[in-house]
């Protein structure tokens, strides 16, 4: 019988773990796949969470932040403008292969028993919860979900005014050039595609690129660079550093913070639009929230109290940021001559613009 068990061990499963098993939990970290590996990821780190993923980092696995890539500004290519914002203090770019290796081997360094490769099939129970996996079953006093955006684990997608589109996720690295230390944003009707370098000590530097694109707009990221001439244009001289990867579906909705006893962390709990770059901050912050409602109460776990606690903490927290990106999201959607004078505005005030930003913080 664990304290905790742990589905999934991207960054917000691997911070739950690790904050829970050195509060004395005996947690179980149960990962799908198989470390180290790439995902669809902006790999964007606000410096809201950085001093957070410092205190999970195993001092093995510090050096992850020692110098990485930092970025000063983000630039919006939207209706032939080019908005700046900058970001301060300076957010980090670091490769999701490399985040998620390390903060694996930290969870494991801090006593988290942690599988990879395993299913989860079913969860049942409601305290203890009884979990039917690929290799075994295994009981636990309670579950952290964090097995992402679209998992069989996961809620069913919600009513949104975009059911009827299919989103998906694309992502490869590429070489660059001497690439601006900016997370470069390209709009376009149908989506955007997201580009910062991720490494600069290597000749030419590694450049990340990003895209959530409508299914019937583009499939690949060959058609994605079409469909903004100014990346098509810095587009010309890359060469590939990865085999392309995909995902979807991508599903907006309302945060979901707890489900049928467990609680939601990361993208299971709520899918934030990827252009405000704060995805894995809320990974990290939520898991470690999670945790620390979970073991608050004289280091035992009282479920029904740890659920209210952690979906106040959570709604207070982080319901704003949700709030925000999607009221942006659906600016940007607007038909090109609605948006042009907003756009243009911007544009004109950069304090506005990094005012915005701050917002989705």
């Amino acid at each position: 019988m664990y304290d905790l068990i742990v589905i999934g061990a991207g960054p917000a499963g691997s911070s739950t773990a690790i904050t829970a098993a050195r509060r004395g939990a005996r947690v179980l970290l149960l990962e799908r796949g198989r470390f180290p590996r790439h995902k669809v990821c902006g790999e964007f780190v606000s410096a809201e969470s950085l001093s957070l993923l410092r205190e999970l980092l195993d001092f093995t696995c510090s050096n992850l932040l020692d110098h990485p890539v930092r970025i000063h500004q983000a630039r919006f290519f939207i209706d032939d403008q080019v908005l700046r914002a900058s970001i301060h203090p300076a957010a980090a770019s670091i490769a999701r292969l490399d985040l998620d290796n390390a903060l694996w081997r930290s969870a494991e360094r801090s006593g988290v028993e942690a599988k990879q490769q395993v299913i989860v099939r079913e969860i049942t129970g409601s305290g203890p919860f009884a979990l039917a996996t690929s290799v075994g079953d295994f009981e636990a006093q309670a579950v952290v979900n964090a097995s992402g955006r679209w998992s069989n684990l996961t809620v069913s997608p919600p009513a949104t005014n975009n059911r009827h589109e299919k989103w998906i996720g694309l992502k490869s690295h590429f070489s660059e050039g001497d690439p601006p230390d900016s997370v470069d944003l390209y709009f376009f009707d149908g989506g955007y595609c997201g580009v910062q370098p991720v490494s600069l000590n290597t000749e030419p530097a590694r450049i990340n690129l990003c895209a959530m694109v409508r299914a019937d707009v583009a499939s690949t990221l060959p058609q994605v660079l079409d469909l903004h001439p100014a990346l098509r244009e810095r587009a010309a001289q890359w060469q590939p550093l990865m085999t392309p990867i995909s995902v979807s579906p991508l599903v907006f909705g309302s945060p979901r913070p707890t489900r049928n006893g467990a609680m939601l962390v990361g993208d299971a709990a709520g899918f934030i639009d990827p252009f405000v770059g704060d995805g894995i901050s809320l990974a990290l912050r939520s898991g470690a929230l999670a945790a620390q409602c979970l073991t608050s109460y004289g280091g035992t776990l009282s479920l029904p109290r740890a659920l209210k606690e952690y979906s106040q903490q959570y709604r207070r927290r982080f319901a704003s940021v949700f709030r925000n990106s999607s009221r942006i999201r659906q600016t940007l959607r607007l038909p090109r001559l609605v948006r042009a004078p907003i756009i243009s505005f911007l544009t004109n005030r950069p304090s506005v613009a990094e005012y915005l930003v701050r917002k989705t913080r």
